[in-house]
């Protein structure tokens, strides 16, 4: 039997991206597998594969040959949240572009995945779905081919994305609040609640309820509470930490496929979770605590 006690890199992670980060070059079919057949188990009892873990949750696998042999030796270099064969779903690092910017060397999050597919099972060519900032970490939707694309963009435009992003800014709020003024002529509007507050930060869950360009960053900046990071919006400069602290942590979305719901988290990254604990009361374990206990976006809109 194969063992592993679940760390903060994992908290808030479904069953199956665990599995497909554990077993990077398996295919879907043989994860799907494990999973249905009873094979994997958490805490001792049957998992669902879009069930979350938790810290300090157990996860047996019954051990094979086949198993032991698709182990990975290394941390795999992409972290993938969600896999179908429609879409991949990424936990982006804070610092890579998901498209290519203006340097024709520099090396994407959609090159570092295609590869990874090609090698893995010879496919072919992804394309973004939603998009994130350089300096964001977090959830990115990738297509794998141009119908999934067209059907998943379709299904933005019409029916949007779920979106919770977490973000550390500078001084003192309130415990709840609703950031209204309009961006390059346009009505925006974020939500925010306050998680923890230490050390002259804030976490905060922030609920983007319009959809512009650099709008999270944007309105904290115009708070006077800008983004730990941030330099282009007023944030301090973080030394050895890339990109700014906000985290796309949480993306809904009804596969427009299937017509499932699909909740896919992606849990922070280790940088981010070290930037917390060097800020007073916002500690590893009080931040932990706290994402599990994150108020849907209902409860966080201010009339």
């Amino acid at each position: 039997m194969l063992t592993y006690q679940i760390a903060a890199k994992d908290h808030l992670r479904r069953v199956d991206s665990f599995m497909r980060n554990l077993l990077p070059s398996a295919q879907s079919s043989y994860i799907k597998k494990l999973i249905a057949s009873g094979h994997l188990k958490l805490n001792g009892a049957p998992a669902d594969p879009g069930e979350l873990l938790r810290l300090g949750d157990q996860i047996t696998i019954k051990e094979s040959s086949k198993t032991t042999a698709l182990l990975a030796r290394l941390t795999p270099e992409l972290d993938i949240l969600f896999e179908d064969t429609w879409i991949l779903c990424l936990n982006k690092p804070a610092g890579i572009a998901v498209h290519r910017t203006e340097d024709p060397e520099e090396i994407t999050l959609v090159d570092l995945a295609e590869a990874l597919l090609q090698k893995r099972d010879g496919s072919g060519k992804l394309r973004p779905v939603n998009r994130l900032d350089k300096g964001t970490s977090g959830a990115i939707i990738l297509a794998k081919s141009a119908v999934a694309a067209g059907m998943f963009g379709k299904m933005i435009q019409e029916e949007g994305l779920g979106k919770l992003y977490l973000a550390v800014v500078e001084g003192k709020l309130q415990k709840q609040g609703t950031i209204d003024a309009a961006l390059d002529g346009k009505e925006s509007q974020t939500s925010y609640v306050r998680l923890l507050q230490g050390g002259g930060v804030a976490l905060l869950a922030v609920y983007p309820l319009t959809g512009r360009m650099h709008q999270i960053r944007q309105h904290f900046r115009m708070i006077g509470h800008p983004i730990l990071g941030d330099k282009r919006y007023g944030g301090r400069s973080l030394t050895g930490f890339a990109g700014h602290a906000l985290h796309s942590f949480r993306t809904t979305l009804m596969h427009p496929a299937t017509g499932e719901e699909i909740d896919v988290p992606a849990p922070l990254p280790e940088q981010l979770l070290r930037l917390a604990s060097r800020f007073g009361s916002i500690g590893e374990e009080a931040l932990l605590a706290a994402l599990g206990e994150i108020p849907a976006a209902e409860a966080a809109t201010l009339s």
